[in-house]
């Protein structure tokens, strides 16, 4: 297993990618059902079988990984000018890890299981435990 850790381009909080997901299946013209969070990218990973159904995307807000989401799905889409894609079907499910400082990239990059920051736990905690871990990540004590 391996999982994949994306910019989320464009968002900049936890709150705003919630609010978001239902919309970008729309956005992408995709039409996987309404249980799904769908996000397009250029390129298939080649460790395909390795994700689908098994590893999560990582998102990194404002200069930090800060949550993940369970891959469902990565499907080829081409567009009408025949360009190639894939879709990353997502479960809508989006679950806080403990803040990790990531420097921007382009594209995806794989992320090993033993390298995944923690899920944070419970919700009712999620407040506090974020903006704790995002003081230490940011001191670099995490």
């Amino acid at each position: 297993m391996i999982h994949m850790v994306k910019l989320c381009v464009g968002v900049s909080s936890f709150e705003e990618l919630e609010s978001y997901r239902d919309e970008r299946a729309h956005w992408w013209g995709a039409n996987y059902g309404e249980d799904v969070h769908v996000h397009r990218t250029r390129m298939m990973p080649k460790r395909r079988e390795e994700m689908e159904g098994r590893s999560s995307i990582y998102w990194v807000i404002a200069g930090s990984i800060v949550c993940r989401q369970q891959i469902l799905q990565l499907a080829p889409y081409t567009d009408a000018e025949g360009k190639d894609y894939c879709d990353i079907i997502m479960s809508r499910e989006l679950t806080r890890v403990v803040p990790y400082p990531k420097r921007p990239f382009q594209g995806w990059r794989y992320l090993r299981p033993e390298d995944a920051p923690p899920d944070l736990g419970d919700a009712g905690a999620a407040g506090n435990s974020m903006e704790i871990a995002a003081e230490l990540a940011r001191l670099g004590l995490l």
